[in-house]
């Protein structure tokens, strides 16, 4: 699966996901977000942030775990990203969707 996001084509798995991190940017970030129905504020961008970083540090993502992580709560997690927080929120970040994600 391809998602072209101005003449970039960005190699994306079954489920929607990027395949390669190295891809990505803030524009195909901000591509994901709209079909995603977010818009992206300052504290979506730390958070993806912060996935990005625990991704490449080989750290499990759980909703548990951005609850306390400092980086934001659950409530807020759920506010930013509404309807599969974990899901829409690694979707943008450009990493894998969780083990933890059914």
């Amino acid at each position: 699966m391809v998602l072209e996001v101005n003449n970039t084509a960005v190699n994306m798995s079954e489920d929607g996901y990027m395949t390669d991190l190295g891809q990505w940017n803030e524009e195909i970030a901000q591509a994901i977000a709209t079909e995603e129905g977010v818009v992206l504020t300052d504290r979506h961008w730390t958070v993806l942030a912060y996935l990005q970083d625990q991704f490449r540090n080989d750290v499990p993502l759980t909703i548990r775990k951005m609850g306390t992580s400092g980086v934001t709560n659950i409530k807020e997690f759920y506010d930013l990203f509404p309807g599969g927080p974990l899901k829409k929120a690694t979707r943008i970040a450009g990493i894998p969707k969780p083990k933890s994600c059914i």
